[in-house]
This record gives structure tokens, C-alpha cells and sequence, in this order.
């Protein structure tokens, strides 16, 4: 599931533009970002927030300086293309029928982690073009063609780079030292270094007979076992029987296998075979001597990681502690059993956001249902604990949408609000403590994984220690749609290194994200049939061991 691979080094360029992180450089966010720390970083993103509400357009506003007439390309905020009019891919769905607001999750209020809402899209039925463009208005400023965006939205690209550099900013975790049984999904924070040769002694690879010198062979009564001391040594001319693993007996030169030798009628051996000098001997240290380096620091230990750290004598790891994160669910439409009845909806996000986190290197210490109380959200983020807070649904400007009055209250600093990308774009991240950040999901269940793909998960992978994976792309079958002004993101699955476009994936869709693989990213405009895009794998798709000293 390679793809045609883009140059594996830190800080590359994705095809929607922009650095994409890598764990180990620091992304490029609204400028240089790493020119400063995560104080000014929150000042300047204020400062630009409010500078763009007060111009309309995008263009920070400066004292002394008169606001730009709207619409007017400035550095870094370019007039917005034409939208594409590529013919319909038959997999693919319109940007236009997502239907989502500026601010909100759709059109009106879309109950929160639904998947049934009555507003997402319907597949586009094959060979049908694209509708025209439509955006909802938002709490009294219409989106226009060069505004697309009543406030500053950050671009997709920078908005990851953001979250990995704010958490990069953060105090390193102390390592902690961990038994091999409960170090499994955790990464290392030293490098794995072998503390024996291996093997440490000789050894036979096959069951069979060990033998010295040239044959015939007169056969030993006894036989070496894998487990026992040092057997007795062979001279020239004598054979032992042998198992695998068991050591290799002093001056023996070859180990003939079972099916390779055969006794004659006076019990001697004979090979059916040429022998060769040291066949089927795993000599000492072929595999590493001590004090070789076998994973690098930021590895993931995966089963095979602990199956290598015991054979190379380890009984603890030093790793990196995970991050915690706690969920909190929003809305009073929502319910965990039975079938939708009375204008109530089941909770697709509850049972399916615990795991994902999981995935994503984090220990979720708590899952709870709020519905759409204010003090009780108030409460649950004042008091919570964890390293990343996450909630669902409720960033909108509607009557019953508490997240960013209950930040304001908090004196939450708002890092991200809002992303240049469909679906998911009201998503935010906000840092509620000095070492404490909270994502606020779209309550639409697929908007809901592309803000867990765009923020949650650069930030806990930067918390936990884990290296990026390494950015690459595939091309894609058909032509896909694309939102005129924000990058897209599509479920597809990769059959034969191409990206097959998927059904069903409008933001309150979960048919298409549960049978893909990754999801593309589209640029603005949309992609022609063939053109390579940027994949993001999903998390149990991630290989996550980085480089190997191999």
C-alpha cells in the first residue's frame, strides 16, 4: 500500500501545500512559527483572528493601516481559483451536497454524532455533474466568493503543522521504565540496544545430525537437545543427532538435515547432499553482536519489538508514558441503544472515538455523555485531567453549541477555529492549561474523523513520542470533486497501489470511512483521474516502528 512514494524526508510538501510534519522538524505555521514560542504563536493567531473578522476578507488588519477593499489578493490569502467543473466521478459526492456551514455542521443545526440526520448527502448517482456551490450564512455575515470564510480559518496543511508544534512546545515526558508485558503500543525513549550477541552461541538451524569432517559418519549414541550444557566435542569423522537450536558441539563443521542423511545397514551416515562448510549453523552474533543499536529512540513497540527486546536480553523498556485524553459526547438527541425513534438519533461517536484515540497512541481515561448542558461542560473541562480533552458536536454559533462560550469563560486560549477543510471545517483546538489542549469535533460522525486526522492526531503523536509517518501518495482512479476553496478529504481504499475513490462520504456518513483504507487528500478544485494525492493511512494501518538500524 505504497502508492508512487513522495521523497521521504522531514517537513515535505504534501500536494494540498503547506510543510507537513514529520515528528522530528518543526512545521511551518502562518509564517515561522518556530521563531517563536507557544505564547506568541496564541497571540498572533488572536491577533490575525480578530484583525480578519475586522476586515472581511482575510488581509490581517494593522493600525494605521485602512482595510483592503474585500476581495483583494494579499500574501498568503490569493483570490480563490475558479471551482472545478471536472466531470463527476461516479464514486465520488459534489462538495456542494455536504451541505456544511462556515461555522456550524450543516445547514441549521445537524444533531450531534448522528448518522442518520436527514441532511447529510446521498451518494451521487453515476455520471451526474456537480451542483452549483452553496454556503450557508452564519450568525449575520454571508460567505462570499472572495470570502469564503466569515473568520480566519486556518488551512488544512498548517493547522496539523500547529497542533504537533504546540505539543512539541510542551515539556518533554519523563520517561518511565516498563515490564515487557505492559510496553506494548508505547515508544521507546532510548534506543533498543542488544545486550548479547545473538545468537550468544553457536547453533544448529535445522533438526538433524551435526557432524565433523568428511563422511561417512559413525553416529553418537546420544543426542544434543536445545536447552542442555555444552555437549561433548567431535572429531573428524563422527556425527550427533541435533535439534534446532540446540548448541553447536565443539569442532563440528556442518549440520545435515534430517531428510538430507540416511543410515546404512552398519549405522553409519551418509548425505544425500553435498555438505558445505558451516551449513545450517547459526554462528554467534549472527544477527548482532552486544551493544549494537537494533531501534532507534521513537520506535513503537509493536509484539515483534518485545519478541526482539527479549531475545536481546531486556526484562523492562524505557518508554515514553502515552498521553491521556478523555471524551466528552454533546448533544441531548442522542442515544446508546435501540433504533432512532421521537426525533432522537444514536451515538455514533461514543463508542467509535475511545478506540480511535487508542489507536492514536492515547490512554482514554474517561468517555462521558454531557448532552447539551453548559455548566456540566463548564464543569467536566475545568476539572478534567487528561492531556487532550475531546469533545463532539457544539462548535457552531447556535443556541444550544456551549464549546467556545464555555473556552471564553475558561480563559481557554483558541489556537485553531476552524479549518479550511470538508468535512470537519468548524473543528478547533484550543489550550484550556498550561499543558493542557482540548479539540472540539464537529458532531457530523465523518467531519468528526477528519478532525481527529487534522488536529488530535499530530498532536498526540507528538506527546507520545511517535515519528510521523513518512507522507506519500497514490494515484487516484477517478476523477474526484473538490471544494473551491479548502482541501477535501475522501475515503478510498487501495487496491493495487491506486486510491479508489468510496460512496457515502458526506460529514455525517460513517459507510465510506468504515470500508476505507486512508483517505485522499484533494486540494482546492478537485483532482483529475490519475493524479497522484497525498494518502493519510489510518491508525491501525500505520506501520509506526520509523527507521531501523538495519
Amino acid at each position: 500500500m505504497t502508492g508512487t512514494n513522495v521523497p521521504r524526508s522531514a517537513g515535505s510538501t504534501g500536494p494540498g501545500g503547506g510543510a507537513r510534519d514529520t515528528g522530528g522538524g518543526a512545521g511551518m505555521v502562518a509564517g515561522h512559527l518556530d521563531e517563536f514560542d507557544v505564547d506568541e504563536a496564541l497571540a498572533l493567531v488572536r491577533a490575525d483572528r480578530d484583525a480578519d473578522r475586522g476586515t472581511g476578507n482575510g488581509t490581517p488588519y494593522r493600525p494605521g493601516n485602512p482595510p483592503p477593499p474585500r476581495g483583494t489578493p494579499t500574501p498568503g490569502h490569493p483570490a480563490p481559483a475558479a471551482p472545478s467543473t471536472s466531470p463527476s466521478a461516479t464514486t465520488d459526492q459534489p462538495y456542494d451536497q455536504d451541505q456544511e456551514h462556515p461555522h456550524g455542521e450543516s445547514l441549521g443545526r445537524t444533531p450531534a454524532s448522528g448518522t442518520g440526520t436527514g441532511t447529510g448527502p446521498n451518494p451521487t448517482p453515476p455520471g451526474s455533474a456537480p451542483a452549483p456551490a452553496t454556503t450557508g450564512a452564519a450568525s449575520g455575515t454571508a460567505p462570499t466568493p472572495e470570502s469564503p470564510h466569515p473568520h480566519s480559518a486556518t488551512p488544512w496543511p498548517e493547522a496539523r503543522a500547529l497542533a504537533a508544534q504546540v505539543a512539541r512546545a510542551l515539556t518533554p515526558r519523563t520517561p518511565t521504565r516498563v515490564a515487557l508485558d505492559a510496553a506494548l503500543g508505547l515508544v521507546l525513549a532510548e534506543p533498543l540496544t542488544a545486550l548479547t550477541d545473538l545468537p550468544s552461541f553457536d547453533t544448529s538451524a535445522m533438526d538433524g545430525f551435526a557432524v565433523a569432517g568428511p563422511g561417512p559418519w559413525e553416529v553418537r549414541g546420544e543426542g544434543v537437545l536445545a536447552g542442555h550444557g555444552v555437549p561433548p566435542e567431535l572429531t573428524d569423522g563422527e556425527a550427533v543427532r541435533i535439534a534446532t537450536g540446540a548448541r553447536i558441539p565443539k569442532d563440528a563443521t556442518a549440520v545435515i538435515r534430517s531428510e538430507h542423511g540416511r543410515l546404512d545397514d552398519k549405522g553409519r551416515l551418509h548425505s544425500t547432499r553435498e555438505v558445505h562448510q558451516g551449513q545450517d549453523i547459526r554462528p554467534r552474533g549472527q544477527e548482532c553482536r552486544s551493544g549494537d543499536h537494533l531501534l532507534p529512540p521513537s520506535a513503537v513497540v509493536t509484539p515483534a519489538v518485545l519478541g526482539l527486546a527479549a531475545a536481546a536480553g531486556y526484562d523492562e523498556l524505557l518508554t515514553i508514558p502515552r498521553p491521556t485524553a478523555e471524551v466528552l459526547v454533546l448533544g441531548d438527541e442522542l442515544l446508546t441503544e435501540g433504533l432512532p425513534k421521537d426525533g432522537l438519533i444514536r451515538d455514533a461517536l461514543g463508542p467509535m472515538l475511545p478506540p480511535w484515540l487508542r489507536a492514536l497512541g492515547a490512554e482514554v481515561i474517561a468517555a462521558r455523555r454531557l448532552g447539551d448542558d453548559a455548566a456540566a461542560l463548564r464543569r467536566a473541562i475545568g476539572s478534567s485531567r487528561a492531556d487532550l480533552i475531546v469533545t463532539t458536536g457544539g462548535t457552531a454559533a447556535g443556541p444550544v453549541d456551549h464549546v467556545h462560550p464555555t473556552l471564553d469563560r475558561l480563559g481557554a486560549g483558541l489556537l485553531v477555529d476552524g479549518v479550511k477543510v470538508r468535512p470537519g471545517h468548524p473543528m478547533l483546538l484550543a489550550r484550556t492549561k498550561e499543558d493542557q489542549f482540548l479539540v472540539g469535533l464537529p458532531g457530523n460522525p465523518l467531519a468528526a474523523v477528519s478532525g481527529l486526522l487534522t488536529l488530535a492526531e499530530p498532536l498526540l503523536r507528538t506527546l507520545a513520542g511517535r515519528l510521523a509517518a513518512e507522507p506519500y501518495t497514490a494515484p487516484v482512479r477517478d476523477a474526484v470533486h473538490g471544494h473551491p476553496y479548502d482541501t477535501r478529504l475522501v475515503p478510498v481504499t487501495l487496491p493495487a497501489e491506486r486510491a479508489v475513490p468510496l460512496h457515502y462520504n458526506g460529514p455525517a456518513m460513517l459507510r465510506g470511512i468504515a470500508a476505507a483504507d486512508g483517505l485522499a487528500v484533494v486540494p482546492p478544485g478537485g483532482a483529475r483521474a490519475g493524479q497522484e494525492l497525498e494518502i493519510l493511512d489510518l491508525p491501525w494501518a500505520l506501520s509506526g516502528t520509523g527507521e531501523c538500524f538495519t
